[in-house]
């Protein structure tokens, strides 16, 4: 059964030793993740969905990341001592794969021990001062819009009956040029595309972000779009209290911190 579902921004700035001064200007993402991570520690989640955008991605394809353990990963940013192991929920993503197959959905596996920053910073907060859950590091497609919403269904039956308690991340930052001084410079759809996020989240509108232009978000240049569509698809009739938590973009990337009360 689903405990627990939320949005989280996967920017490294938020690892201590990687942001240093600039976590200051990171409060209210931070305050975000202090308070979902209370949530977490309620939900008490036995295994967490993880959907991500800097995993290894297949166009034509869902995709799992499946291997006996894994760590966490931040060396590319400088910092080699910041890690933490997880197990992955093997009887989980064997269920995945086998209904992906007997329903003609494109699916397929990785497998990869080390998890990129995508997965290990919403890891890392969520899991700081608590037991660590098995996961399942999951990868949308280069498919159609409709395409990853009948996945979250999928998923959804799948979690629906399951004993486990099972909690999902669609992890991803919003756009990343809202600013002249942003790493892809100031474009005008930058705040279209944040605010369009922002009202489907408030609302729960699936509609909202299936009406969005296919070309938004990439103009926005967001890595938070796919992922959103798989974690409605997983909330879709379900009674939930969507909760922004917090939204900030004090370096030209959109950062959102959400949680949906199931």
């Amino acid at each position: 059964m689903l405990t627990f579902a939320a949005i989280t921004p996967h920017t490294p700035l938020l690892i201590p030793t990687i942001g240093k001064d600039n976590l200051k200007k990171l409060d209210a993402t931070a305050k975000g993740l202090q308070t979902l991570t209370q949530s977490f520690v309620e939900a008490s989640c036995d295994t967490v969905i993880i959907i991500s955008s800097h995993a290894s991605q297949h166009a034509d394809a869902f995709s799992i990341n499946l291997h006996d353990e894994y760590r966490t990963d931040f060396k590319d940013f400088g910092d080699m001592g910041t890690t933490k192991e997880f197990k992955p929920d093997l009887d989980l993503i064997t269920k995945i794969q086998r209904t992906s197959r007997d329903q003609r959905v494109p699916f397929t596996l990785n497998s990869i021990a080390s998890l990129d920053h995508g997965i290990g910073v919403p890891l890392h907060y969520l899991t700081e001062n608590g037991p660590s859950p098995k996961i399942v590091p999951l990868s949308y497609s280069g498919l159609s819009s409709k395409d990853h919403l009948k996945f979250g269904n999928l998923l959804k039956d799948l979690i629906d009956q399951s004993h486990s308690r099972i909690g999902v991340i669609a992890s991803g930052d919003l756009s990343h040029c809202l600013t002249s001084d942003a790493p892809l410079g100031f474009r005008k759809e930058g705040e279209l595309f944040d605010e369009t996020i922002r009202q489907a989240v408030a609302g729960s509108s699936t509609s909202t972000l299936l009406a969005m232009d296919d070309e938004l978000p990439k103009q926005a240049g967001s890595c938070l779009y796919q992922q959103l569509l798989v974690l409605f698809g997983i909330l879709e009739r379900k009674k939930t209290r969507p909760e922004i938590l917090s939204y900030e973009a004090p370096f030209g990337v959109g950062y959102l911190v959400a949680e949906f009360h199931v």
